[in-house]
């Protein structure tokens, strides 16, 4: 049997997944694809098999489902190139959209190599208040009109953290040590994008500071932040400050 392989035994030709600004223009490419076919077609479209598509349609656009894939690839051009233009002089890793078997994708892993690590999920709701059960240790979702609340699932939560497990097993897509993978300070934040926001009822003691930023900290497996999609940047500059 061959001997265990180690990063410092990959061959030269080895190449991490598609990142930074090569992944952004694949991200645009399928997100303009996403747009034409559904004005042409309508979004069931997207999903035909037997059609020659474009490469970054193929890399990206498949991983969501078609009534969503548009406003999915935009956010994660948006938040994806605001995060490297910010973060580029310490050269930051943005992977989009990397697959998980059994589980949504991981929506961003943004890596500052041999200092921290971020999983991000990007979620909305539409216009509704999101509200975290203390008790069941689940996110619920509350219309503004009603008063009824309804089970998130999948949670967001649990997909964090499974993708922290995930890197674990998988370090070697990334040319990434035992200790950098299981030891390097990581961050899980699922991003509420507008209108969706998380409720302001929640007890105090589930806030946690992080610089000047005063954040909603669920315990599920672990912690998660919940920021909302405005307050990506200045959360990352303040967790980054943590460990440099």
């Amino acid at each position: 049997m061959s001997p265990m392989l180690t990063v410092k035994d990959l061959t030269s030709d080895f190449q991490l997944p598609l990142h930074n600004e090569a992944a952004f223009e694949k991200i645009r490419e399928a997100k303009d694809y996403a747009s034409t076919q559904a004005l042409a077609a309508g979004a069931a479209a997207l999903a035909t098999g037997g059609i020659i598509h474009p490469a970054g349609w193929v890399l990206f656009g498949l991983a969501y489902k078609p009534l969503v894939v548009t406003q999915k690839l935009a956010r994660l051009e948006k938040l994806g190139t605001l995060l490297f233009d910010e973060f580029k002089s310490l050269d930051v890793q943005v992977f989009p959209v990397i697959p998980v078997e059994d589980n949504n994708p991981i929506d961003l892993f943004i890596r500052f190599p041999r200092t921290t690590h971020l999983f991000i999920s990007i979620r909305s709701k539409g216009d509704r208040e999101i509200v975290y059960n203390e008790a069941r240790e689940v996110l619920q979702v509350k219309r503004k009109d009603k008063n009824g609340l309804k089970l998130w699932q999948p949670c967001p939560l649990v997909e964090l953290a499974d993708y922290e497990k995930w890197l674990n097993k998988n370090r070697d897509k990334f040319l990434m040590s035992s200790r950098e993978a299981q030891k390097t300070p990581t961050a899980k934040v699922l991003v509420l994008w507008p209108p969706t926001k998380a409720a302001n009822t929640h007890n105090e003691h589930l806030y946690s500071e992080v610089g000047s930023m005063k954040i909603l900290a669920l315990r599920r497996k672990g912690t998660a932040f919940v920021i909302q999609e405005e307050e990506v940047t200045e959360f990352v500059r303040a967790w980054l400050a943590k460990y440099r």
